[in-house]
């Protein structure tokens, strides 16, 4: 199968694309590369720089399966810049499944988040509640996820909301709580956590990189799945780091309300099952970091990197 993949060389991409070279697909790594290319070369990939918003640099030619991940990640980044996220995790998805309907491709998977149900109350968040996203984030993946499930009666299609990802990646990310509290432990020998009562759910890259390829094996499966197995507190979390390193916890007050929890019932149905832990994400980056392999890194860091390079790589100004 020839698998186009948007953001392929993103933290998520640069995991599952050796998978799907592995798996004996053919890939197409379409992304921008704000935050660089880590992928290994391979007789069977192909690698392209380019813009997800200007469907000239797109070719779909001989594609059978999307796996659409490009998106602007996380609150803050997509705030630096709402309409430029509207365009990439909006406007670019429209335009994008559009052309796959009209080359007949048959398959689609759009990447989510378990963020767009926003604040909830209800212990057990399924995919049939109501989605009340808050942030310029949250409404362009929800709008995304709309877009993508108006083509189902023409393509399969299969939308995933991710929890959390956690662990290692060669395009690391170092801003989401797992990976952030993990480094902080690390590099300074203390892990500050804001609040810590909220909840997060969480999954490792190695089982939602391998949900991507479960979903591109069962097309049987379509819909909207929510895929996070380990619905954890920030301060358990920062326990669980301490534990692993020898790191002082320290609390500090937030004003961030923001829990969030997901029910993932309807994904262990399809036979699909997770088989790594927060536990062990942290574990690896341990053992990685001690070995050199792990660096502590500006460009990590999202917020970071796009506020000192949003102008260069947007063309706006910051």
């Amino acid at each position: 199968m020839h698998v186009f993949v948007t953001g392929g060389c993103g933290y998520k991409g640069s995991v599952l694309v050796p998978k799907l070279l592995a798996a004996g697909h053919h890939v197409t790594a379409f992304d921008i590369q704000w935050f660089g290319d880590h992928l290994t070369p391979h007789p069977a990939l192909k690698i392209v720089k380019g813009d997800v918003r200007d469907p000239s640099q797109i070719d779909l030619t001989g594609v059978d399966a999307i796996i659409h991940l490009s998106s602007v990640a996380n609150d803050p980044c997509a705030e630096l810049d709402p309409t430029l996220t509207w365009e990439i995790s909006c406007l670019a998805t429209m335009q994008l499944a559009d052309r796959a309907w009209r080359a007949k491709i048959k398959r689609f998977i759009y990447a989510s988040s378990g963020s767009v149900y926003g604040l909830k109350d209800e212990e057990q968040v399924t995919e049939d509640l109501e989605l009340v996203p808050l942030s310029e984030y949250n409404k362009t993946k929800m709008c995304g996820e709309r877009i993508v499930l108006s083509y189902k009666d023409g393509m399969v299609t299969q939308i995933v909301r991710p929890a959390t990802v956690c662990g290692f990646s060669p395009r690391m990310r170092l801003d989401v709580a797992v990976n952030m509290l993990t480094m902080q432990a690390l590099t300074k020998g203390e892990i500050t956590v804001l609040g810590g009562d909220q909840t997060r759910p969480n999954i490792h890259i190695d089982d939602i990189t391998d949900l991507y390829l479960f979903l591109l094996d069962h097309p049987e499966h379509t819909g909207v799945f929510n895929a996070g197995f380990e619905n954890i507190s920030i301060m358990d979390i920062a326990r669980m780091v301490a534990e692993e390193v020898d790191a002082k916890v320290i609390v500090k007050p937030s004003n961030d309300p923001r829990s969030y929890r997901v029910n993932s019932d309807r994904l262990l149905a399809t036979g699909f099952r997770p088989k790594k832990s927060v536990s062990d994400a942290i574990r690896e980056m341990v053992g990685l970091y001690r070995q050199g392999a792990l660096k502590d890194e500006d460009q990590s860091y999202n917020l970071r990197w796009m506020q000192s390079h949003v102008a260069q790589l947007t063309g706006r100004a910051a």
